[in-house]
């Protein structure tokens, strides 16, 4: 695909963005750009810890504590605070993954003091009230109890169990229906307080804020929260080796496939090179070799589509697809045969060239609001890049030869498929 004006006007602006590496008087750390354009702040930060971090027997800790720390704080109620959050049109929210406890502020300019204020108590002195619990606990199992007929939900989570066994990728970072009763105002305090610490915190912000202003607020914000976390080591691990299937019956309209298996580590070289080759059989859009062979040319499934997954300690590869139960197999088959057909053979030179232009084109296309690219910045210290990677992007694609991208695909595909389908057995 061509790189358009627009792709090519926004990589320009991006190029002329400057990035600081802002540092307080009390050491907290951000990623900062100035941005003038408009009068809002956005700010991305995470800590290590995430789901990981949950008790072996009652995973959704992590959960629970990011769904009630909006909820009241200090000598301020759930509904106290959110009539401030909303007063002032202030968007505040939390997030477990596998790996981070993150969080997420959206503020205008001139309420920035108060944004950040309510930031810092949600932090620091979370109430945990027993009605909020209970109330977020009743909320949180209805959605599970969804979750445990819905054959997507059925098989992205069988799915991590294949993968990953007795190791805490395998547990859902939503808990589950045993775990979500016994979790405790003791767990949350105790999560919060083994977790969310400055030794680990990474923080992005883009917004229009001096940068004197931003440190201060940094400060008042994060220098209270304890110097370490005292987080569990979490063991690297490879993803199951293919191939595996796993049938799980279910009676439902359409059955649902979920497939993949070991991935490349951001850190690794081949990262781009499995990158720009994935999109290619599986990425977004009408043009990945799934998506033809699959949908298009066969009209087997109702959607189908590829993507890596990576973790601080593994990396995957995952695909997902819908289909008529009495075209299961075949919609497996076929998918089969181009995880084989690519591996064997790797992409075309045409193929490799487009997916290289596609993906240049979108990077920048996708850090069009702040909030984009405070979410960009934040994973890229995440991932361990250089603070001027969004420069570098474009020549790290570009980089990739024919040759690299074959290594990956064989790498990637090459040993076949962990597949999970859920859906009635086929008469």
């Amino acid at each position: 695909m061509p790189t358009s004006a627009s792709a090519r006007s926004t990589a320009k602006a991006l190029a002329a963005t400057e990035i600081q590496r802002l540092v307080s008087p009390s050491g907290i750390e951000a990623w900062f750009v100035q941005d003038a354009s408009v009068p809002l702040i956005a700010m991305e930060f995470a800590v290590s810890g995430g789901a990981t971090q949950d008790p072996t027997d009652k995973p959704g800790v992590g959960h629970m504590v990011a769904s009630l720390l909006n909820e009241g704080s200090g000598d301020l109620d759930s509904k106290t605070f959110h009539e401030r959050l909303d007063r002032r049109a202030i968007e505040l929210s939390f997030g477990p993954t596998h790996d981070h406890f993150c969080g997420s502020l959206r503020t205008l300019e001139e309420n920035k003091e108060e944004a950040f204020d309510l930031l810092r108590m949600a932090l620091t002195s979370p109430r945990f009230d027993a009605a909020d619990l209970e109330r977020v606990r009743a909320s949180t199992l209805a959605v599970l109890r969804y979750d445990s007929t819905n054959p997507s939900s059925i098989a992205d989570r069988k799915f991590l169990e294949v993968a990953f066994h007795d190791h805490p990728f395998a547990r859902p970072t939503g808990g589950t229906i045993q775990s979500m009763p016994k979790i405790g105002v003791a767990d949350l305090k105790g999560y919060v307080r083994r977790v969310i610490a400055k030794d680990t915190l990474k923080i992005a912000v883009v917004g229009n804020v001096d940068p004197q202003v931003l440190s201060k607020l940094l400060d008042r914000t994060f220098g209270s929260l304890p110097a370490k976390g005292e987080s569990t080591p979490v063991p690297d691990v490879v993803a199951a080796k293919p191939p595996q299937r796993v049938f799980i019956p279910l009676d439902v309209p359409q059955t649902v496939v979920t497939f993949g298996g070991p991935g490349i580590r951001r850190s690794e070289p081949d990262f781009m090179a499995a990158y720009v080759v994935n999109h290619i059989l599986g990425g977004a859009g009408p043009t990945s070799r799934l998506f033809l062979e699959v949908r298009e040319n066969r009209g087997l499934a109702y959607s189908v589509g590829e993507q890596l997954v990576w973790m601080d300690r593994s990396a995957m590869f995952v695909g997902h697809s819908g289909t008529r139960t009495d075209r299961a197999g075949e919609t497996v088959e076929e998918i089969e045969k181009q995880v084989r057909r690519i591996a064997e053979e790797g992409p075309t030179q045409q193929e490799l060239d487009n997916a290289k232009s596609y993906l240049k084109g979108s990077q920048m296309l996708a850090l069009n609001t702040s909030s984009k690219l405070a979410g960009t910045l934040l994973q890229h210290q995440l991932d361990k890049l250089p603070i001027d990677y969004i420069e570098k992007h474009n020549a790290v694609v570009e980089s990739v030869a024919l040759g690299d991208a074959k290594r990956a695909a064989r790498r990637l595909w090459g040993q076949g498929l962990l597949t999970v389908v859920v859906g009635r057995s086929p008469s």
